[in-house]
């Protein structure tokens, strides 16, 4: 069926699909997505038993014309995603980079909605099915929209792209992520350009940190760009929160650290692009307040931990742990878990950061995972094998007055450590 076709389908089911045939609801469409361990053709019948309106499959299964067969179902959603951003005259901001997107993503949205209808990723859902899951969820009212844009092996950048088609463009930075599907920050450094390179060729905006290198270089064949950087603000504090003026209008944040304050610098670019006020911008940067592990105060009896523990790599624990050693005169301790996807480069990056890390004299460094306790030896640490016995060792110490920062991969879960703290 041709996507024109269907999409009067799914305007009749009004906009409503799902991927689960566990979360089916009345009059939608089912999307019978196959992977290494599932194939949603099986639950396709059962989804129409449950009210489906439609299931998208690409095996035959029986004659029912409720059923429609496609040769992928995956490309098949992918293209009607993009048909449906195509019914849309607004800002589609795409938002790349090695670290900080989804902080950025959402202080963006969160200034944006002080003048427009607006939409974005929702979670992390920012590779070739979340983009085009969160692309049909965009609603027929809205005024602008941010899409995040993942990626950990070569070419999908450039993919995303043409479903996303975006008027705009942000690079967070260029980092060490993913070495294993990338192998260099180079490799890492192409594949984000792909952001540029499309904006290049389709007319669009970059919004472009003007601070950063790699970024002022990767950018400079785009006519249209707006750019930002920390020289066009009066930084007041980094730590314990950010707090700038602008044109002799204070901006307290929620968050800290220099990275942080790229991230908001980059939501006040977008705003002011489109054309919020200051007091706009202002009441969208205050109102953020980090959440899901991400630069997250905690306070339990008199310690204060940074809870930091979405995600990790070389680039980001690094400036995590830098931005942290300014913070307190009070004892500070890291609590470090492994680094993901480091690929060959895994030893090498776990052992550097720990040398680097050291010279920052910390009360303690722990340490978690397969990766630290191949290297920690060398450095004259200590890595614990289970969680528990990290935590009853903390447990032990009953610090106080101390502040600690928690980092580590998602698949990590360093956010257990708090019932030891």
């Amino acid at each position: 069926m041709q996507i024109e076709i269907f999409y009067k389908l799914f305007t009749e089911c009004n906009f409503k699909f799902t991927t689960d045939s566990r979360t089916i609801h009345e009059d939608s469409i089912f999307f019978a997505l196959r992977g290494e361990n599932f194939n949603g053709n099986l639950f396709a019948i059962e989804a129409i038993k449950k009210g489906a309106s439609y299931a998208v499959v690409d095996e035959k299964i029986e004659e029912d014309n409720r059923l429609i067969l496609v040769d992928d179902v995956l490309t098949y959603m992918q293209n009607l995603a993009h048909f449906h951003r195509k019914c849309f005259d607004i800002p589609i901001i795409a938002i790349g980079g090695s670290n900080g997107k989804t902080t950025t993503k959402n202080l963006i949205i969160n200034v944006l909605k002080q003048k427009y209808r607006a939409y974005c990723t929702q979670g992390n859902l920012n590779n070739h099915i979340g983009v085009p899951i969160t692309l049909l969820q965009i609603p027929i009212d809205c005024e602008a929209a941010i899409i995040e844009l993942g990626t950990n092996s070569p070419g999908e950048i450039e993919v995303l792209c043409k479903i996303t088609d975006p008027t705009h463009g942000l690079i967070t930075n260029i980092g060490k992520e993913h070495l294993e599907g990338f192998g260099s920050l180079e490799a890492v450094a192409k594949e984000e350009s792909e952001i540029y390179h499309y904006l290049l060729k389709n007319n669009g905006v970059a919004i472009v940190n003007k601070d950063d290198e790699w970024l002022k270089r990767m950018s400079r064949s785009i006519e249209k760009t707006q750019y930002y950087s920390k020289k066009d603000v009066s930084i007041q504090s980094i730590v314990p929160f950010i707090e700038i003026s602008m044109e002799n209008k204070k901006i307290k944040s929620s968050l800290m650290g220099d990275y942080n304050l790229d991230n908001l610098l980059a939501a006040m670019a977008v705003g002011n692009h489109l054309g919020l006020n200051n007091e706009e911008i202002k009441q969208g940067i205050e109102s953020y307040i980090p959440e899901n592990n991400r630069s997250q105060w905690i306070h339990k009896g008199s310690n204060h931990i940074l809870l930091d523990a979405y995600n990790a790599n070389p680039s980001s624990m690094q400036v995590a742990i830098e931005n942290f050693s300014k913070m307190s005169n009070e004892k500070q301790i890291l609590i470090l878990g492994d680094m993901f996807e480091m690929g060959d480069q895994a030893e090498k990056e776990h052992l550097d950061l720990l040398i680097w890390a050291k010279q920052f004299e910390f009360e303690s460094i722990y340490l978690l995972g397969e990766h630290f306790n191949q290297v920690s030896a060398n450095c004259g640490l200590e890595t614990y094998g289970t969680m528990k016995a990290l935590g009853e060792n903390l447990k032990s110490k009953d610090y106080k007055d101390t502040t600690i920062l928690v980092k580590g991969s998602r698949g990590m879960k360093m956010e257990r450590v708090l019932e030891y703290l």
